[in-house]
């Protein structure tokens, strides 16, 4: 299908469940592995997101999110998605108000950012912590109950070494990264000793400010679980730096969220992990710029043979 094939069909399920877009207002977006996402308005002229599953597996993990939102939309001090058409064909809500904290460059290959990355405003970072604090403190049972998925820190701990063990196998890992995934595994001073209620993927673009630089809204909140809450904090350790991250966790703190001695230690560790992930996304995507990448965080070219330094 074309651009304008997906724009018409979009509009088209978006009448059929009583929502008229105004075609000359959409734009679309077609950068999601598992979504396609349009921007649109009303003759009214209120501001709507509408996204079309790619696939129908996709579908099982858009259900999920929208019971994650209607769990979290009742404990959070900033808005999320409140999702008005809940569909297998699609999924429109109006758009939050607000501007993301960043956006991705594709051609850069890296964030556009609203706010200074070097010197974010204070009332950000205080915002940002409030808004962590309050979710990673939703009660454990109240989220088993709405059927979003429990990983207690012990089961947190084996899933990594799990994922870790298949990249391994997979991709090949440079053996001095190896030893110190390794060592921060084995080591029990780093770890939590709870479990949180986290939002999974908490990039910048997922950040929504008002124009004072204050946080009022989270998006994509597929990636949500109860699991390790340091995982909240290592995309932010890595766009703002050990600076950033310490203001984070002394407002963090302050609003009532709960630490450990080695938190900051873990957060960092855990960052250093990040190519877990990315190689886990390139082996869903199938995508060669993505396994490229996988390779380089992990140390190792196509054969699985380690980089020279």
């Amino acid at each position: 299908m074309t651009a304008n094939d997906h724009v018409e069909h979009i509009l088209d399920l978006a009448r059929q469940n009583g929502l008229n877009i105004d075609p000359a207002s959409m734009e679309l977006n077609v950068s999601g592995l598992d979504f396609l996402t349009a921007f649109g308005r009303t003759a009214d002229g209120e501001a709507w997101v509408i996204r079309k599953p790619r696939r129908p597996d996709v579908v099982v993990s858009a259900i999920y999110e929208r019971d994650v939102l209607k769990l979290v939309k009742e404990h959070l001090p900033v808005d999320v998605p409140d999702w008005k058409i809940c569909t297998p064909e699609v999924i429109a809500y109006p758009r939050l108000n607000g501007t993301p904290a960043a956006t991705i460059n594709p051609e850069a290959k890296n964030y556009d950012w609203a706010i200074d990355p070097q010197s974010p405003p204070s009332v950000f970072v205080k915002s940002l912590a409030e808004a962590m604090a309050a979710l990673h403190g939703v009660d454990h049972e109240a989220a088993e109950e709405a059927g979003i998925r429990v990983k207690y820190p012990r089961e947190v701990r084996r899933s990594l070494t799990d994922k870790m063990d298949e990249i391994r196998r997979i991709f090949g890992v440079a053996e001095a990264l190896w030893q110190r995934w390794q060592a921060w595994l084995a080591d029990d001073s780093y770890w939590p000793p709870h479990s949180a209620l986290i939002h999974g993927d908490l990039h910048p673009g997922h950040i929504v400010l008002d124009p004072e630089g204050r946080v009022t809204g989270l998006l994509d909140w597929t990636e949500a679980e109860v699991a390790d809450p340091a995982t909240d904090f290592a995309i932010y350790y890595a766009a703002f730096g050990e600076s950033g991250l310490t203001a984070l966790l002394e407002q963090y703190k302050q609003a009532g969220g709960k630490t450990w001695p080695r938190m900051k230690d873990h957060i960092i560790e855990l960052m250093a992990a990040y190519p877990v992930l990315i190689a886990s996304f390139a082996m869903k995507s199938g995508l060669e710029e993505y396994l490229v990448m996988a390779r380089h965080a992990l140390g190792v070219n196509e054969f699985g043979e380690e980089l020279p330094l």
